[in-house]
């Protein structure tokens, strides 16, 4: 792959005006706004996998680490992808009444998989949900195969959307949040800090792909939701702890 990913033509205003009307809805209407998520994720895959391979996702073996009850299991199965959610937690894996064939309950630092195991692993929006975040990117890398293709996407601490439901006094910490979220709501945050929320910035994300350098080679660190003209915002240190919702490293295994 060379020059400009393919993905960045469909980085328009229009795509993040929906993407970001769309997550109202995260907490009442999880099928509608992970339906649109979905669709965007594997378009993503998609074509940095075209651009890498030359081909498209027809047999490719697709992990998606933190997969949840299977949100993105039709678009991936319609791509003609073989998918395979992993998901530690047994309430989440049918929280939506799905029933995604081969799925996995499994830790994503510690993936049941040998090395070298499928052509694509993905992540997305699952990071800041795990307590070693680069423990598990580099467990992601380790089952990827030679040549194949690894898409790590998290959101950003600082960012808007960075304390989920109780933001955004996350802004004045984490562990205030939750105490007010459950003050105002009677109730913990389903995303609680500290024990299934973590604060995990975009400078670690910068970092750990400097770091695969043996390993891998990066192809793309962008800011998942925003149009192709403001990608830059990546390159800024402290901005972009701010105004980078949501981080993308995409790398290929050497």
């Amino acid at each position: 792959m060379s020059g400009r990913p393919s993905f960045a033509r469909r980085a328009t205003l229009r795509r993040s005006a929906r993407l970001l009307a769309s997550f109202r809805h995260e907490q009442t209407d999880p099928a509608l706004f992970y339906g649109g998520v979905a669709t965007d994720t594997a378009d993503l895959v998609r074509d940095f996998y075209r651009d890498l391979t030359g081909h498209g996702l027809d047999g490719a073996t697709v992990l998606d680490v933190g997969g949840g009850p299977g949100y993105f299991a039709d678009e991936f199965t319609a791509a003609g992808a073989r998918y395979i959610p992993v998901e530690p937690d047994p309430s989440e894996m049918h929280a939506a009444g799905l029933t995604v064939p081969g799925a996995v309950r499994g830790s994503g630092m510690a993936l049941p998989f040998r090395d070298d195991a499928v052509d694509i692993c993905l992540s997305s929006n699952v990071a800041e949900h795990v307590p070693q975040p680069w423990s598990m990117a580099d467990e992601m890398l380790r089952v990827t195969k030679t040549g194949g293709l690894m898409i790590f996407s998290y959101t950003v601490w600082l960012g808007p959307f960075g304390g989920h439901e109780t933001g955004p006094w996350h802004y004045l910490g984490g562990e205030f949040a939750a105490r007010r979220y459950r003050r105002k709501q009677g109730r913990e945050p389903k995303n609680r800090f500290g024990r299934s929320l973590f604060a995990v910035t975009a400078a670690e994300g910068v970092r750990w792909a400097a770091r695969t350098g043996d390993r891998a080679r990066v192809l793309a660190v962008f800011p998942r939701y925003h149009p192709r003209w403001a990608w830059w915002l990546v390159r800024i240190p402290g901005l972009r702890e701010l105004l980078v919702s949501n981080l993308v490293v995409v790398v290929a295994k050497r």
